[in-house]
């Protein structure tokens, strides 16, 4: 479902970038710690997040000057919290937006409360999601984080923005996931380079909006995940205490941005207080192939040809898995490591697909080992789970360099594609009752899918 992006017109001339989707009955801003609209899209749990949101109403995302697709301002050079305002005012009225559920996130957030406390008459709520009216402590601020902590944040920021390590603050419960920290780091380059965005972090970090917090007179929600290293539960609670009736949720996980961790939990917050009802999650469960493939011994191999060759080998894998998943109809699910989980709609497309990865991987000097299974599976958002998914990756631990395994529930519904498969018997399958008659898959020579 992804958008066109669209260009309007600020009152000083600069072209902003924004983008609109969902229908509903109510307008949804979202204003990010920082924004990128062309790419947000790529990842997995943004998507996910964006689509729920459009399910409750129309949502309307932007990059402010200066962030991703928008005009950039000078180098060194800072807007004001008033200019990211009107690029919000102009926008909606750009696409006819009366009133909007403003949410606010991050360094962010003033410009959702400062828009909320001049314009009440187009705010109809507002959501802070990980943020502060004031970020350094003071002597009458002591919420805030001391001194020395912004100066050693800054730097970090300066170091990792754009960079695979960025993802290690700001998404914390996903380390190991080196597919997610390459997109955020190809998000955040861009959003702006390290000129241009540490200069716009180290000025939102002098601002106080505590004088703003005071006069805000809409329906707030302070959401805050008290497990995150970068904003401190007691900013959280001095805006639940200050912005008059606001409401205080503590959210689950330890991630800042609210596209990586428990990210329904985020959404149904939302989806409770701008609706007045509490989300009701039932399980669907569809038929589905499950796909699982891992790169044999991928450590092996970083270290025969060092991190950044390894990267550059990981890269072309991803490009490949995107490129046979698109040829057989899969849905990639998630990166599981040095691999991948998907789904097919039908197991001979599942085992076409494995087959053609496996093959396709060899010319970058690696090899991947490939397990399927067919069975009911649970709809978790963006994620997937069940029986089903747990069988098919144990089938996948069992297979070898190049090999493709299958149980006999995908032979029995392949029967007439002209796919052949060799018995290897039956395996006992770590958490799973019962004995499983696993197959490898034979090449059109009746050899097995296997190096050689």
């Amino acid at each position: 479902m992804q958008p066109h992006t669209r260009y309007t017109t600020s009152t000083d001339g600069l072209r902003i970038a924004y983008q609109v989707f969902g229908d509903g009955p109510r307008d949804i801003v979202l204003i990010p710690y920082a924004s990128c609209i062309d790419v947000m899209w790529e990842d997995a749990g943004y998507a996910h997040v964006l689509t729920r949101l459009a399910k409750l109403g129309r949502v309307i995302c932007l990059d402010p000057r200066g962030n991703g697709a928008s005009d950039a301002v000078p180098l060194g050079a800072v807007p004001t919290v008033e200019s990211w305002v009107d690029d919000v005012r102009v926008v909606m009225d750009t696409v006819g937006c009366v009133t909007a559920n403003m949410i606010g996130h991050g360094t962010q957030g003033p410009v959702a409360m400062l828009f909320a406390a001049a314009h009440p008459e187009r705010t109809e709520s507002l959501v802070l999601f990980q943020t502060a009216a004031r970020w350094e402590s003071t002597d009458d601020y002591p919420a805030g984080a001391p001194t020395e902590t912004i100066r050693s944040f800054g730097g970090w920021v300066d170091r990792t923005w754009g960079t695979e390590e960025s993802a290690v603050l700001q998404a914390p419960s996903r380390g190991g996931d080196d597919a997610f920290a390459r997109w955020l780091g190809r998000f955040e380059r861009g959003i702006g380079s390290p000129g241009r965005m540490l200069p716009l972090w180290w000025w939102s970090m002098t601002h106080d909006y505590r004088a703003v917090v005071d006069t805000i007179r809409v329906p707030t929600l302070v959401l805050h995940r008290r497990g995150s290293p970068l904003v401190r539960a007691e900013q959280a609670e001095y805006l639940a205490e200050h912005i008059p009736d606001a409401k205080l949720v503590w959210l689950t996980g330890v991630d800042n941005v609210f596209f990586s961790g428990p990210v329904d939990e985020f959404v149904d917050a939302i989806e409770e207080f701008i609706t007045g009802k509490r989300p009701i999650h039932e399980a669907d469960r569809v038929l589905a192939t499950v796909l699982f493939t891992d790169i044999v011994e991928s450590t092996h191999q970083t270290a025969r040809v060092g991190d950044r060759r390894w990267h550059e080998t990981l890269d072309a894998h991803d490009a490949i898995v995107a490129r046979e998943l698109e040829r057989y109809r899969g849905r990639k699910i998630t990166h599981t490591g040095d691999g991948m989980l998907a789904t097919f709609d039908g197991p001979a497309r599942g085992v076409r697909c494995a087959e053609a990865i496996s093959e396709a991987v060899r010319a970058l000097g690696i090899e991947v080992r490939a397990g399927l299974h067919i069975g009911e599976i649970e709809l978790r958002g963006e994620n997937i789970g069940g029986i089903a998914v747990a069988i098919g990756q144990r089938v996948s631990a069992l297979a070898g360099p190049s090999e493709v395994l299958v149980s006999r529930t995908v032979t029995d519904l392949v029967a007439g594609s002209g796919l052949r498969f060799e018995d290897r018997g039956e395996h006992e399958l770590k958490g799973v009752p019962g004995s499983w008659s696993i197959y490898a898959l034979l090449r059109d020579d009746n050899r097995t899918l296997t190096a050689t």
